[in-house]
C-alpha cells in the first residue's frame, strides 16, 4: 500500500485513521500516496494554533516576521528540485508549468519579506492620521492589531504550492497562525512543503499547520476572531457563507470563485499589427498554460466583427502546434488535467459549449504524445467561437476549468463592454490596442466589474508580466461570480488579518502608542 501522509498539527505529526484518500498519477494512472484527516481533533488543533502559535508570532515585529518568510523562503529554495518532481507526477505539469506554481510561492514570500521588513520593529500598525475630537487634548487614532485567531486556507487544486504561500505570506508577517487545507488531489506538494519548513525549524510551533483529506467539519472549529480564505467553486463559496460560523458568528471570509476572464481587442486594430498578435499570442498562452487550470485564464475573446475570421484563423493555427501528453516528454508542451475526474468535467464542458458554439479548433485532432488515452487525463487545446456573441448565453454563465476559450464579435465598443460585463464579475481582463486614450476608457470602463485589468499596448510588449500571472504587488480578487474576495496587492492583503480600532484618547496618550514599540 502506498505511503499515508501525516497531518502538521497541534504542534506534532499525526496520521489519520483509515486507508484514507488515494493520490494518482493523472498521466500514467499509477497511486502516488494516501491522504486522510479521520480521528483527528480538530478543536484541540485549532485552539492549539491560537494560543500557542498566535502567541509565539504576536511577540514577534513586523521586521521578525519578514526574516521569518525569507528563511521560509531559502528552505523551499533548497527542495525545489523535489517540488518539480511531485508536480509533474501528481498534477501532470511540465516544468515550465510547475515554474509558475512553485517558483510563483517562492517569489511572493520573498517579495513579502522585503515589504515586512520596512514595517519596523513594531506589533502594531497605524491606520491614518490622528483626528482631533476636541479643541484640546482629546483625539482618535486609528490601530490595526493581528486578529486573535487561526486563518483557515482551503485552497483549490491547481496551485498547490502559490495557492498556500500567496495567502500564508501575509497572514504570517501580520501575526495570524495558519492552518492549510488543501485539494486532496494535489495535496502532496502541499504537505512536503509543510513538512520541510516545519522541519526547518523556520516557524514556531504552532504557527504553520497542515491538513490533509476532507474539509468535512473544519468549518465548526471557526471561532469569532478567526479568518477563513477559499478558493474554489461558487458552490461551495455558498454553502461556506452559509454557515454558521460565517453566517452567525461572523468569522471574516475572503472567497475566490469561478470567473469567466476575458480578453478585448480594440476597434481599429488590424491583423497585421502588433497588438492583434499580441492578443492571438497571450490566448494560446493562457488556453495552454497549465492545460487552462488557472483561475485567471481567459475564457473569452472578444475582437471587432471585421477581424472575427482572422483571430479564428490565427488563434486555430498556434494550438495546432501545441503537442499535448505526457510531462515527462521533452516534446510535450502541454501536460494533463489533475485527474480523471476533472477530465471528466472538462469534457462535459466541452460538450455543453459546443450546443451553443462551433468548434474553430478541435482540441480531440490533437495525438496524445507518449501516454495512454484511456488512462491520461489529457484534453487538447479546445476553442469555440460563435458570431452570435449576445443569444449564446452558455459561453457568458458557463467556465470549463481546462484549456478551451470561445472567440466573440462586438459591434462596437459600448457592446463590447456589455459583453464583458455578462460574466457577472471576474478576476481579470485584458485589452489590446494601440491607442492610448481607447486603452484607457476601456480600463476604466471594466474595472467596476473585474478584480485587475491588464492593458498591453506594443510599447510594452516586453514588459507586461501576462494576462494570467498574479503578481504580488497588485490585487488579486474579484466582484460578482469571482467570490467578491481581495487578496495581495501588497500590503493591503495585511488589512484582512488585522482587526482596525479606534482608540479615543489624550493626546499625550496617543504620543506613547506612536512613540513605543506595542506588547505582544
Amino acid at each position: 500500500m502506498t505511503e499515508l501522509l501525516k497531518n502538521f498539527i497541534g504542534g506534532q505529526w499525526v496520521a489519520g485513521n483509515g486507508p484514507g484518500a488515494v493520490l494518482r498519477d493523472p498521466v500514467l494512472g499509477t497511486d502516488l500516496v494516501r491522504v486522510s484527516r479521520d480521528g483527528i481533533d480538530v478543536d484541540t488543533a485549532f485552539r492549539f494554533a491560537r494560543n500557542a502559535g498566535g502567541a509565539a508570532l504576536r511577540a514577534m515585529t513586523y521586521t521578525e516576521r519578514a526574516a521569518m518568510l525569507g528563511e521560509i523562503a531559502k528552505v523551499l529554495q533548497a527542495n525545489r528540485d523535489a517540488y518539480y518532481d511531485i508536480a509533474t507526477a501528481n498534477s501532470g505539469t511540465v516544468k515550465n508549468d510547475s515554474a509558475v506554481d512553485i517558483d510563483g510561492g517562492i517569489y511572493t514570500l520573498g517579495q513579502y519579506a522585503r515589504w515586512g521588513a520596512a514595517l519596523g520593529e513594531q506589533r502594531a500598525l497605524l491606520d491614518g492620521t490622528r483626528a482631533k475630537l476636541a479643541k484640546e487634548g482629546f483625539a482618535s487614532q486609528h490601530l490595526m492589531v493581528p486578529t486573535r485567531g487561526v486563518a483557515l486556507f482551503i485552497n483549490a487544486f491547481n496551485f498547490p504550492s502559490w495557492g498556500l504561500w500567496e495567502k500564508a505570506a501575509p497572514a504570517l508577517l501580520s501575526g495570524v497562525p495558519v492552518i492549510a487545507k488543501p485539494a486532496t488531489a494535489t495535496a502532496w506538494l502541499t504537505q512536503r512543503m509543510v513538512a520541510d519548513v516545519v522541519n526547518a525549524g523556520v516557524v514556531p510551533v504552532g504557527a504553520l499547520s497542515i491538513l490533509c483529506g476532507s474539509s468535512s467539519g473544519l468549518l465548526d472549529a471557526l471561532q469569532p476572531f478567526d479568518v477563513l480564505s477559499f478558493t474554489g467553486s461558487a458552490e461551495t463559496a455558498a454553502t461556506i457563507r452559509a454557515h454558521r460560523a460565517v453566517a452567525a458568528n461572523s468569522v471574516r471570509v475572503n472567497i475566490e470563485a469561478d470567473s469567466l476572464n476575458s480578453a478585448l481587442l480594440l476597434p481599429g486594430v488590424t491583423a497585421d499589427a502588433e497588438a492583434f498578435s499580441l492578443l492571438v499570442k497571450e490566448v494560446v498562452r493562457e488556453m495552454t498554460v497549465k492545460s487552462g487550470q488557472k483561475c485567471t485564464a481567459i475564457r473569452r475573446i472578444f475582437v471587432p466583427e471585421s477581424l472575427y475570421d482572422a483571430a479564428a484563423e490565427a488563434i486555430s493555427a498556434r494550438l495546432a502546434k501545441t503537442t499535448v501528453g505526457n510531462p515527462r516528454n521533452e516534446a510535450v508542451r502541454m501536460g494533463s488535467l489533475v485527474s480523471r475526474e476533472q477530465h471528466q468535467s472538462v469534457i462535459e464542458g466541452i460538450t455543453a459549449l459546443g450546443q451553443a458554439a462551433q468548434r474553430l479548433h478541435d482540441g480531440s485532432q490533437h495525438a496524445l504524445v507518449d501516454c495512454d488515452p484511456a488512462i491520461a487525463a489529457c484534453v487538447g487545446p479546445t476553442l469555440f467561437g460563435t458570431r452570435d456573441a449576445d443569444t449564446a448565453d452558455v459561453v457568458h454563465r458557463m467556465e470549463v476549468f481546462g484549456p478551451v476559450s470561445t472567440l466573440l464579435p462586438y459591434r462596437d465598443l459600448d457592446h463590447a463592454f456589455t459583453l464583458a460585463r455578462r460574466g457577472e464579475g471576474s478576476l481579470v481582463a485584458s485589452v489590446y490596442g494601440d491607442d492610448n486614450a481607447a486603452l484607457a476608457r476601456a480600463a476604466t470602463e471594466l474595472a467596476d466589474s473585474h478584480g485587475r485589468v491588464h492593458v498591453i499596448s506594443p510599447a510594452i510588449a516586453a514588459q507586461n508580466t501576462g494576462h494570467g500571472n498574479v503578481m504580488p504587488h497588485s490585487l488579486h480578487g474579484g466582484p460578482g461570480r469571482a467570490g467578491g474576495g481581495e487578496e495581495l496587492g501588497g500590503l493591503r492583503a495585511l488589512n484582512f488579518y488585522h482587526r482596525r480600532a479606534a482608540i479615543q484618547a489624550d493626546g499625550a496618550v496617543l504620543d506613547q502608542i506612536i512613540a513605543a514599540p506595542f506588547a505582544p
